[in-house]
Parts: structure tokens; sequence; C-alpha cells
């Protein structure tokens, strides 16, 4: 399994290269890895998810509403 660290890191990189777009492409990964049927690789996707929604300050479509 994959440590803090590096999902942190891993979403960090994902916000540098893909700016706004950075949580459809993990989300899109997680997806990936689930089709080839790697629950354990989605798992890990899915906390780089949640680690690019808090780098970025922003709820999920469709989840919460924003106060800003």
């Amino acid at each position: 399994m994959i440590v803090e660290i590096d999902v942190w890191r891993a979403a960090q990189q994902l916000v540098r290269r893909y700016g706004e777009t950075a949580w459809f492409e993990a989300v899109r990964r997680a997806d990936a890895m689930l089709d080839k049927g790697d629950v354990d690789g989605a798992a890990v996707w899915r906390r780089i998810v949640k680690a690019v929604e808090a780098l970025q300050d922003r709820a999920p479509p469709g989840e919460g509403t924003s106060v800003h």
C-alpha cells in the first residue's frame, strides 16, 4: 500500500500538470484501475482524488455547496 506522503505528492503533481482538471484526471485513473480489476490500485487513486480535492479546496461535483 502507498504511504500518505506519496498520495499527496501524486496529488500535487496532478495539480501542477493538469491544473483545474486534475480532479477529473485522478477520477479517470481510478476508473481505469477498476476497469482492469485492480481494486487496490483504484483505492489508491481514490485517496489521491481526495488529496487533489483538498489541494484545490473544492468538493466533488454534486456534493455540497460553495459559500464563496
